[in-house]
């Protein structure tokens, strides 16, 4: 439980909080003094922040600098003290013109858009594939492409589809093919991608079938075409050269942790999995909030788009210095876009 703060306290955070923001540089009392809401003199804001550095909202890299918020200091802002941003016209164009172009059966649409987000924020941008295990199933098509080669086509309500190309070892006629669809549409009517996969198996338990070489296909792939993204989610990332130009990269160290994290999505993967799921705002995890010790240094703030009946994640990572209330306008209206759009 985070300490209440008399109103002078939440003052003097939020304008330290917010110039830290926007300049990287440790804020002093002076510079405190002169801001035209802070009717207090230097000693008397020394001692305030003398206060907050006590109750750990703030901390302070030499003995005589000036003082930086800490991972609870932002937590508090992002709280209790943050005010949300509009969005600037000139964002809001950037994103609606570049984005409304984007054609939405491309599955680049999501490329583009963590290019988009990448430029405009200067953070990691990244945005996920819907997950699609989360749709309803809709319909099920198996084409022969060749006596060896037969594609598995799976659509669901939402519009969105999936295809896999499975060696056989035989020619199968079309009729089977017909066949086989017809009673696989039947059995697997109405369910979700992941009722399929855990119930496959009891479902055509009773199904006679004429060709049980495609019916193992299913059986020994039943992970593979109706698995579950949130294992092997498809995340495109933008802004890894962007993010660079932030003051923190000055430092080698950064830098180097930057683009390992970038390389390896893995990481990604799992803490976008580990945050909470809210559909209506946006989620953000701060420092030490985060799970993996590479993301101790950075913050992220994650947001969904709805697809039909599906959803996907669209998230920032960069600094703790982020600027979060502009940050959040710029995902939800990501967001907003996209959902109107796919």
């Amino acid at each position: 439980m985070i300490e209440e703060l008399s109103e002078r306290e939440k003052t003097i955070l939020r304008c330290i909080i917010e110039d830290y923001i926007h300049t990287a540089n440790p804020v002093g009392s002076r510079y405190v003094s002169r801001k035209a809401e802070i009717s207090l003199s230097p000693a008397t804001i020394r001692n305030v922040m003398s206060d907050l550095e006590d109750l750990n909202f703030l901390t302070h890299h030499h003995t005589s600098g000036g003082r930086v918020p800490t991972d609870k200091g932002y937590r508090y802002f992002v709280n209790e003290l943050m005010e949300t941003d509009s969005l600037s016209n000139n964002d809001n164009e950037i994103l609606s013109t570049q984005i409304g172009e984007i054609d939405p059966a491309n599955d680049e649409i999501y490329k583009e858009v963590s290019k988009i987000l990448g430029r405009l924020t200067k953070e990691i941008s990244i945005v996920s594939q819907p997950y699609l295990s989360q749709g309803v199933f809709e319909k099920l098509e198996l084409i022969s492409l060749s006596s060896s080669k037969l594609l598995v086509v799976v659509s669901v309500q939402s519009g969105l589809v999936r295809t896999l190309l499975f060696d056989v070892e035989s020619g199968i006629s079309r009729s089977i093919l017909d066949k086989i669809t017809g009673i696989l549409n039947e059995k697997l009517s109405g369910l979700t991608l992941t009722e399929i996969r855990r119930t496959f198996l009891e479902r055509i338990g009773d199904v006679h079938y004429e060709s049980r070489e495609i019916m193992k296909v299913f059986i020994d792939s039943i992970d593979k075409i109706f698995h579950d993204e949130k294992e092997g989610m498809t995340l495109y990332i933008g802004g890894t050269t962007e993010i660079l130009s932030q003051p923190e990269f000055d430092d080698t160290e950064n830098y180097r942790n930057i683009i390992e994290l970038t390389d390896e999505k893995g990481i990604v993967v799992h803490v976008l999995n580990s945050l909470p799921l809210d559909i209506n705002s946006a989620v953000i995890s701060i420092g030490s909030e985060n799970k993996d010790e590479k993301l101790k240094n950075y913050s992220i703030i994650s947001t969904n788009y709805i697809a039909g009946d599906v959803n996907g994640k669209i998230a920032l990572i960069g600094p703790k210095r982020m600027n979060y209330s502009k940050m959040i306008s710029m995902l939800n209206f990501t967001s907003k876009i996209i959902t109107e759009k796919i």
